[in-house]
């Protein structure tokens, strides 16, 4: 496929709709030459945000023209420099060999997204090294609109200084601007969005911590749908610095040789604060050690479940009883175990309708074959990774982070998945699957890009639009090493729509929201998340591709609230804000 558009950086577009009634800001065409009138509409924003927006700065960096490729890695040209730290000079134990994460966010509202990046850094007891002259923290980097990114960590004032793990974003507060969640080696940190281009550390506040805890993943959604995002904290375990085998392992000591780290689930209050309601839920976490954590409503039942990819244990599946408690359902589900029942190294989780029935399958990446779950229907599962031919193309390497997502614009779920070795600063190769329908995908990963045929220590990955062209582009974590950005050039030359939710009666952001969208016939079913992935979190905004279709014949929304909401005749390529009724 060759690439001859011209390549432009696009000015924002929305437009706001509520009802059957909306507004359309702007229609972009496929080679995205044409822009109309602009028109923004964002609830909640204030003056602080409109300053914020519109005062620029003048970008050094440029992004390269693109090339022949689909993906093309351009990271380091646009301003995204992030290192990230393991906090010694060596790997030497198992901590270190789990972080970190990454999150596209829009944290000033001006239409752009923003990207959050988790590090580890040298702590006093923990690291073997001896302390670097310069500490590793976490970073911000602004979207400034012209296909660059500067580094506001220290205006933010979100870098830390913290061994982080992952990140998870949510308003919290439902003051229209979106709050950070930094999952930590230690207390985990609460940022406050002040709306003004600053955070605020309202952790004790809001009592959140978690403690002494090693929490790697966690997720925003609300169970109860009382219009509040709570939060569900997975901790890993309960790591002796000092510990070693009487004969040493490779590398170091698994996870088994650690007693595990209870899971934590906190209800929002609706006053900025929290309250640990784990054990009055019935979250009983006695012997997991929680990677990944994800949250969807897999059976419809309007109630958002919750998914935790265990690390050499059985994996959770906490079936959501009508917001008033939690079930195990993992083994009963047959979502607990792997195709040959063997309880895996699973990292990351990620859920989306792959094959069309309207129903949410779930895919778990794991240190070997990983699991995709197909939903089967009434609260069963059934493991297609052999059939589907991602267990054979995934076979040799250790998965981390994995989501779905359609890179092509052709209407379907493919994946992408982050891969690195476990206990060694060893590296491998990424994958891209393509869904080729039928419920079969396809390793089409060197095909894509020259990235794919690079070795890289992956860890945590986020995806989304970064320049508002209308395809997916990728950040991807590296294991004590730079970071890589990949943009997409050419997945726009299909059609496509993105949706921006805001909740009204339900939570601001609208998770927990389902989408089934009509377009040339074909109907796609989605739902709004938080964490995806890896440690990591996607686009907030909603993705859709379109093949060669110009007109959207309808979107169906069912709220958290139980509100439904149906839009019809609409545009394609184009970025949406849509208002609950």
């Amino acid at each position: 496929m060759t690439d001859n558009r011209k390549r432009t950086i696009p000015t924002k577009r929305n437009a706001v709709l509520s009802g059957k009634a909306y507004l359309r800001a702007t229609y972009v065409t496929k080679n995205l030459l044409v822009t109309f009138l602009i028109i923004s509409s964002f609830v909640g924003c204030n003056s602080e945000n409109k300053s914020t927006a519109s005062t620029q700065k003048t970008s050094i960096k440029k992004p390269p023209a693109a090339n022949d490729e689909f993906f093309q890695s351009i990271g380091e040209d646009i301003g995204l420099d992030f290192m990230h730290s393991i906090g010694a000079d060596h790997m030497e134990n198992i901590i270190e060999s789990v972080g970190g994460g990454a999150a596209f966010l829009d944290y000033d509202q001006d239409g752009y997204m923003d990207i959050y990046v988790c590090s580890g850094t040298w702590v006093k007891g923990f690291s073997k090294s001896e302390k670097p002259k310069s500490t590793a923290t976490n970073h911000l980097y602004r979207n400034n609109q012209d296909g660059t990114y500067e580094d506001v960590t220290q205006k933010a004032k979100v870098g830390g200084p913290w061994y982080s793990m992952g990140v998870t974003v949510g308003d919290y507060d439902n003051d229209g601007f979106p709050d950070i969640y930094v999952s930590n080696n230690g207390p985990n940190t609460l940022y406050r969005n002040n709306g003004n281009g600053t955070f605020s550390n309202e952790t004790e506040k809001a009592s959140v911590g978690g403690g002494k805890y090693c929490s790697v993943g966690a997720v925003w959604m609300d169970y109860d749908n009382d219009g509040f995002l709570d939060l569900y904290v997975g901790n890993y375990l309960n790591f002796d610095p000092d510990y070693k085998y009487y004969y040493a392992p490779d590398g170091f000591p698994g996870p088994l040789a650690y007693d595990s780290q209870p899971d934590i689930l906190y209800h929002n209050k609706g006053n900025g604060t929290f309250e640990d309601v784990t054990q009055a839920m019935g979250i009983t976490d006695i012997d997991g050690r929680a990677m990944g954590v994800g949250a969807a409503d897999y059976d419809d039942d309007g109630f958002v479940d919750i998914y935790v990819a265990n690390d050499h244990t059985v994996n959770y599946l906490w079936h959501n009883e009508g917001g008033k408690g939690f079930t195990d359902r993992g083994t009963m589900s047959g979502t607990g175990f792997s195709q040959s029942g063997e309880a895996t190294v699973s990292m990351s989780v990620d859920f989306a309708d792959y094959n069309g029935d309207g129903l949410l399958d779930i895919f778990i990446s794991d240190d070997n074959y990983c699991s995709l779950y197909e939903n089967l229907g009434k609260g069963v599962f059934n493991d297609q990774s052999y059939y589907s031919g991602i267990s054979v193309a995934s076979g040799q390497f250790v998965g981390w982070s994995s989501s779905f997502f359609d890179y092509d614009n052709d209407g379907d779920a493919d994946i992408f998945k982050t891969n690195g070795e476990l206990k060694h600063l060893y590296g491998q190769e990424d994958q891209l699957f393509e869904n080729t329908e039928k419920g079969r995908f396809k390793d089409v990963s060197v095909e894509r890009s020259g990235y794919f045929k690079e070795e890289h220590v992956g860890r945590g990955a986020c995806l989304g639009d970064y320049d508002n062209d209308g395809d997916i582009d990728i950040y991807i974590v590296n294991l004590d090493s730079i970071g890589v950005f990949l943009r997409n050039n050419k997945g726009n030359q299909n059609n496509w729509l993105t949706l921006k939710l805001v909740g009204k009666t339900s939570n601001r952001d609208g998770i927990g929201a389902r989408i089934k969208l009509t377009s040339g016939g074909k109907v796609q079913t989605t739902q709004k998340k938080s964490t995806t992935g890896y440690l990591s979190q996607n686009d907030p905004r909603l993705h859709f591709g379109l093949l060669n279709n110009d007109l959207v014949e309808s979107i169906e929304i069912k709220w958290p609230s139980g509100k439904n909401q149906v839009l019809e005749q609409i545009k394609a390529n184009q970025i949406l804000t849509i208002v609950e009724p």
